[in-house]
């Protein structure tokens, strides 16, 4: 949301929700989708990372629609389905997960229910990458994350989140073209109003960290020797007293080294397309003296600032379904933005999926808030102003009286986000008369008595824990993923929906199989065409 408080930003918002709730499209905005996308470490009971392999009973990690690897073989994907109800999507993860426990249990193992990991191999290079097979595709697949290990380390990659993927019906889409009487393509009116969305988000989303933020711990061991300001809980545990989100600080997930300077232009598609373009042709000296090779091996796909677009970390993306074989900046191109990609939530360890349904539909309203609302550009300055102001709430998010930054002057946290909820209150009213429900308003109210005290958030309810408890970080994230091991384990699916997901996983390694059966050419040279192909100018 803008950074004005103006009453026309207000009158913005309300003209176009009500614009939506009249007429024969009233219910279109409950035919949007929601999906989630949850990273989980796979561990043994005592909680050091498994270091076994991906389990052929959950499928191939390349094929499978919905269970696959992310960059090291231990740390899982759980992929659901777009449903047009979050209640639905979380109904979804929750049967993912029951399957995959009912897999990882033959082998004492269980997923850990923390965003920062737990236990990991004494060296940086004893972390498992995930492999993918011997079909080319799945070569470029590992080679991807050897050039990730040897640009950032394996160690960062463990870190693990949730992804919530926001769309909304294109009727929205329609009806708002015609309202602002816009003359862009349909197509292009539709990625103009989901980068104001972005615009928006990038604006406010140290409110999400506030909110939801629940990494204020980690395990000492993880920064490997870095150097850093954290405090010392107990003998293991470091942490921050008035931390949100250590993972998504500058100790955790952030942008170094290539990337520090890269700057994605959310203003306009062409503008956006044309920032990643060019961080992924671009060649960067450290980089280069790594080089493509070592002992005649692939270790990374290419020597440019980003070896694929995907590299780029982001808190959100815009994003595009792609057509087998096609790049993510080649589908927006062609087709424009289809849906946004949040980043930046952590795993909740006192959810056994990682997530309420209470956040999720409070991320309904915000992120329709950030879709309704004016969206002015966001110009250099107002962007690195952003980016320190979710830099400090990540670090100090919790701590009195916080200020940030908002049009070069200060405000503070509390007055701002007191705003921001006037905005959201009107999305989530408009969400709840269309479902007939109160659900929204709900998750709201719960939201703002985190702002009253900030003892209910959960970074502050995991510090609390451990310090009731006497835990150290790794006692506690067991103590929570055991919890949660035990509910699952305790529901077991029924054997249709067993049956539903054995056939998958055996069609996933059969697709697996047919793509290295009948793989045409060499390495090489499919490397050489994905890199020729990056090179092309993309344009809308």
């Amino acid at each position: 949301m803008p950074d004005t408080t103006s009453t026309r930003t207000n009158d913005v918002l309300t003209q176009r929700l009500s614009v939506l709730s009249a007429g024969p499209h009233r219910d279109a905005l409950t035919r949007g989708l929601r999906g989630i996308e949850k990273e989980s470490l796979r561990v043994t009971r005592d909680g050091h990372l498994a270091m076994t392999p991906h389990a052929a009973a959950l499928g191939s990690a390349l094929t499978h629609p919905s269970l696959t690897t992310d960059y090291s073989e231990a740390l899982i994907e759980i992929i659901t389905p777009a449903e047009p109800d979050a209640a639905i999507t979380l109904d979804k993860l929750d049967e993912l997960h029951r399957y995959v426990y009912s897999v990882l249990a033959r082998d004492g193992e269980m997923l850990w229910n923390e965003s920062m990991p737990g236990i990991l191999p004494a060296s940086d290079d004893g972390i498992p990458i995930a492999r993918y097979g011997n079909s080319n595709i799945g070569k470029l697949k590992y080679v991807y994350r050897m050039g990730l290990a040897l640009r950032y380390g394996r160690t960062m990659q463990c870190i693990a989140g949730i992804h919530y993927n926001y769309s909304l019906n294109e009727e929205v889409w329609r009806v708002l073209h015609a309202h602002d009487q816009s003359t862009a393509t349909q197509t292009d009116y539709q990625s103009e109003r989901y980068l104001a969305l972005i615009r928006n988000f990038r604006r406010t989303n140290w409110l999400l960290m506030y909110l939801f933020g629940a990494s204020p711990a980690l395990d000492a061991r993880f920064l490997r020797g870095r150097q850093h300001t954290l405090q010392s809980l107990d003998a293991d545990t470091l942490y921050l007293p008035y931390a949100t989100s250590l993972r998504m600080s500058d100790l955790g997930y952030s942008n170094t080294t290539g990337q520090s300077a890269l700057r994605a232009d959310y203003d306009t598609l062409p503008g956006y397309l044309d920032a990643l373009a060019q961080a992924v042709s671009q060649p960067y000296p450290p980089y280069e003296a790594i080089g493509t090779h070592r002992d005649g091996e692939w270790v990374q796909i290419n020597t440019n600032i980003l070896q694929i677009e995907n590299e780029f970390y982001s808190t959100i993306r815009p994003k595009r379904v792609t057509w087998p074989g096609e790049r993510p900046l080649h589908a927006l191109a062609a087709r424009g933005v289809q849906y946004v990609e949040v980043r930046c939530m952590d795993i909740d360890p006192f959810e056994p999926i990682g997530i309420s349904l209470e956040a999720a539909r409070f991320l309904d309203a915000y992120l329709l808030a950030c879709a309704l609302d004016d969206s002015p550009p966001l110009p250099q300055a107002d962007y690195a102003q952003a980016d320190e102001n979710f830099g400090l709430v990540t670090k100090e998010g919790r701590k009195p009286g916080l200020t940030l930054m908002r049009g070069g002057q200060p405000v503070a946290m509390q007055d701002w986000a007191t705003e921001l909820f006037e905005k959201i209150e009107h999305t989530a009213a408009m969400l709840d008369a269309l479902h007939g429900s109160d659900e929204h308003a709900r998750a709201l109210a719960a939201q703002r008595a985190k702002l009253a005290d900030a003892s209910l958030t959960p970074s502050a309810r995991v510090l609390q824990t451990m310090r009731d408890e006497q835990q150290s970080f790794l006692q506690f994230a067991l103590a929570q993923s055991e919890r949660h091991a035990a509910d699952f384990l305790a529901r077991p699916l029924d054997a249709q929906t067993t049956a539903h997901f054995d056939k998958l996983a055996r069609e996933s390694l059969d697709e697996q199989a047919r793509l290295e059966r009948e793989e045409v050419g060499s390495f090489d040279a499919f490397v050489a065409a994905y890199r020729a192909y990056t090179l092309n100018r993309f344009s809308v």
